[in-house]
């Protein structure tokens, strides 16, 4: 009797093994459309919500949008954070052609952090902003950082790129 039970059990398990082996979802295809964007873009010293903010540009499906229609050739989609704002222009097949970033008041990278106080060793950082231009054309990217230091009743603004050379 405990033979031909246990035998029952083993067969039922064995039954919904392979009634679950059979029944696959189908497969899911990923593509990268913007990962030129990303790659020329990338910096992994810069803010954390800047980088997150760049890879939902990169990862925003226009073709699902709201905005999207046959009919035009470019589309201009804005993102914004409480830090920065991001304005993309997206061609008819969802690929970024450019775009415009402006971000105020991050962490700076320590390239730029480290040149601005070696330059200005008794100087305090106020203020800065992080301005982002690129452009899929030729696959183009300029960044700037606008620094605003202090010291005591003076003030000064200099101008430095990402790797912290001054402008």
């Amino acid at each position: 009797m405990k033979k031909s039970i246990l035998s029952l059990i083993i067969f039922c398990l064995t039954f919904g093994v392979y009634s679950q082996i059979e029944n696959q979802l189908p497969e899911v295809e990923i593509t990268a459309v913007n990962y030129k964007y990303l790659n020329a873009v990338e910096n992994e010293e810069i803010d954390l919500s800047v980088q997150m903010l760049q890879e939902q540009v990169a990862m925003y499906d226009l073709k699902n949008s709201e905005l999207y229609g046959d009919e035009y050739e470019t589309y201009t989609v804005s993102f914004f954070i409480p830090d920065g704002k991001i304005l993309a222009a997206y061609d008819k097949n969802g690929k970024i052609i450019r775009t415009i970033e402006k971000f105020k008041n991050i962490k700076l990278p320590k390239s730029v952090r480290e040149a601005v106080y070696k330059r200005f060793p008794n100087w305090s950082l106020e203020k800065d902003v992080y301005l982002v231009n690129y452009h899929s054309k030729n696959e183009k990217v300029s960044k700037e950082y606008k620094v605003k230091l202090k010291n005591g009743e003076k003030t000064m603004r200099v101008k430095l790129t990402e790797d912290g050379n001054f402008m």
